[in-house]
C-alpha cells in the first residue's frame, strides 16, 4: 500500500506488509485537534474495516494539545500502539499522555523501533514503560 499523507500534511500513515499500520508525524509538528482527526481518518482508510497493530513515529515532535491527546483516546483501526521516540521529550509526552487518558488499545512507549515490533507482533518486549 502506498502512504496516505494525513490531511493538513503533518504526517503520513502506510499499511506495511499487511501487517502493522505506521504513522509516522514529520518534524517538529505541533499536533492539534483537526490533526489528530485527519490522522485517525488516515489510520481508518489504512486499516480497511481491519484492525491492526499501529507504529507511530512521534520523534521530533514539539507538541500535542489537550484536545489532540483527546482524539487519540478514540478507538481506530489499531489493536494495539506502540509509540516510539528518541527523546527524553518523546518519553514526557508519551508519558504525560498515558497518565491523563485512557487509550483505546493497549498502548506503550519504546526509544527502539525493534522492541516496539517485537511488542506490536505479541513477542515480548523488554524496553517499554
Amino acid at each position: 500500500m502506498e502512504p496516505i499523507t494525513v490531511e493538513g500534511g503533518k504526517g503520513t500513515v502506510e499499511l506495511e506488509a499487511g501487517k502493522v499500520i505506521h504513522l509516522v508525524w514529520k518534524p517538529s509538528v505541533r499536533i492539534e485537534a483537526v490533526d489528530a482527526h485527519a490522522a485517525m481518518a488516515a489510520v481508518n482508510v489504512a486499516g480497511d474495516g481491519s484492525e491492526y497493530p499501529m507504529l507511530v513515529d512521534m520523534a521530533t515532535t514539539e507538541s500535542v494539545s489537550r484536545q489532540a491527546r483527546a482524539v487519540f483516546s478514540i478507538p481506530c483501526a489499531a489493536s494495539r500502539i506502540a509509540l516510539l521516540g528518541s527523546s527524553p521529550v518523546d518519553r514526557v509526552l508519551a508519558n504525560f499522555f498515558l497518565s491523563m487518558h485512557t487509550p483505546p488499545c493497549p498502548t506503550r512507549f519504546f526509544n527502539s523501533r525493534v522492541e516496539a515490533m517485537k511488542w506490536l507482533l505479541d513477542e515480548p518486549a523488554t524496553t517499554a514503560l
